[in-house]
């Protein structure tokens, strides 16, 4: 009795631990949900392929320096009057022939092509590389845009309840009022009305939040629930106006930003195409080496014997001097300058691009920043008319349309201060985004 007592107990704490450790995992930080995000987005996974297919490019290209190896088995039957292959009379009767050759090649020289597309493929490597690390960053942002959006509508549902309990005591007191003939019906209706109202205010709110948690959940590629909770950000203290103007950010975009080095890379590659393409025009000189041995049942040794026999080997050297190839390499060439010259329009337009998003981004980031400061000050100002007008309603001289509208322009005021301070922070992101500062948002 006494040890299954203990192992009672011991499976009743299993179940504690266990309870708290699967509520404690229904809790995200912001970089767990990064991290989900980046591991689950489609968009990751597709340009994670490509970066492996840049990479097995790569390779290839680096190992076709390599010589290479190759065997040859060849099987024939010849009948009616023919040349025996070991021979080399006519005859006529039946022949089986076999040849068993082993060969190798390298290329000493071809213009340096083999080197040229050896760069070519590791650059492109590189740019695929940089291609990858911008997905991951454009989610990084993008989730981080979601998880603070997420925490606006939890700071919009928490100012509803508070408005919606201030309403309340406001309707308690009305209706006493009410009840003792104190107060006319108008008043005391447009209270009520208010309290009504502040209770669909909460129920929007809620939807809200549903709503933000949703679209992040998605955004991760992870089942929506309830019961999923977000780690709440050090954001109540509003940072300071930004350091940096739009040429500060432009210059560090153009030294940070991996879709800038993509592009500078990618014109690089397509340098070193035109540069491939060129080497052949030279001469293609390799070196090689063969050995082989044949067999016939025209001669009266036996298999082992005529393999052992009649074997031949030697290096050779072959030069191959490009005179007319149908002008395909002059051809080539010309499509390796157009890839060049799409590769330069593409960073050009790229750099352009670039600097009309940051002059945007800031212009947009100001525009927030201006937007709550003004917005806190409409809060001090809306909260100093509302305890007057509470207190002139309470003494009866203003009526409860006058003081319902005080409160509701403070109400009014709350939220958009909440929204305003989220997005400003949000604004924030995206300049440290062209900037690179991504990783230290924590």
């Amino acid at each position: 009795m006494f040890f299954r007592k203990i192992a009672l107990i011991l499976l009743l704490l299993t179940l504690i631990v266990s309870a708290k450790a699967q509520q404690a995992d229904t809790v995200y930080t912001l970089q767990q949900c990064i991290d989900l995000a980046i591991k689950n987005n489609l968009d990751v996974k597709k340009s994670s392929t490509q970066l492996e297919r840049a990479k097995v490019n790569s390779r290839q290209a680096r190992e076709n320096l390599l010589p290479n190896l190759n065997g040859n088995i060849y099987e024939s039957i010849s009948n009616g009057r023919s040349q025996d292959p070991t021979t080399y009379n006519y005859v006529t009767q039946r022949i089986t022939y076999g040849q068993y050759n082993l060969s190798t090649n390298v290329t000493l020289f071809n213009g340096l092509n083999l080197i040229n597309t050896i760069k070519q493929n590791s650059l492109l490597y590189q740019a695929g590389k940089m291609d990858f690390q911008q997905i991951k960053d454009i989610t990084t942002i993008n989730i981080t845009a979601l998880y603070l959006q997420e925490l606006s509508s939890e700071d919009q549902l928490n100012q509803a309840n508070l408005q919606f309990d201030a309403s309340k005591v406001n309707v308690d007191r009305v209706t006493a009022l009410n009840n003792a003939g104190s107060i006319t019906p108008t008043d005391y209706l447009n209270i009520k009305g208010t309290h009504d109202n502040d209770a669909l205010t909460v129920v929007n709110a809620k939807n809200g939040v549903i709503t933000a948690k949703l679209n992040l959940l998605e955004a991760m590629n992870v089942p929506f629930s309830t019961t999923v909770k977000f780690a709440r950000l050090t954001a109540d203290q509003m940072p300071a106006n930004y350091d940096q103007g739009p040429d500060q950010i432009y210059s560090s975009a153009l030294s940070n930003l991996a879709v800038v080095k993509a592009a500078d890379l990618r014109v690089k590659a397509a340098e070193k195409e035109v540069s491939a393409a060129k080497g052949k025009y030279y001469p293609n000189i390799s070196l090689g080496a063969g050995i082989g041995t044949n067999f016939s049942n025209t001669n009266p040794a036996s298999f082992t014997s005529q393999f052992r026999n009649n074997y031949s080997y030697g290096p050779s050297l072959q030069v191959q001097i490009p005179i007319l190839n149908w002008f395909q390499t002059r051809n080539n060439v010309a499509k390796a300058k157009i890839d060049l010259e799409d590769a330069k329009n593409a960073s050009d337009g790229t750099q352009v691009q670039l600097k009309q998003q940051i002059a945007q981004a800031y212009s947009n980031m100001t525009t927030a920043y201006d937007r709550y400061h003004v917005l806190l000050q409409q809060v001090e100002t809306y909260k100093e008319s509302y305890r007057v007008t509470q207190a002139k309603f309470e003494n009866g001289v203003v009526t409860a349309d006058i003081f319902v509208l005080s409160k509701q322009n403070l109400d009014a005021a709350n939220i958009n201060l909440i929204s305003a301070r989220y997005d400003y922070i949000t604004r924030i992101k995206i300049l440290d985004y062209y900037q690179g500062k991504l990783s230290s948002f924590q």
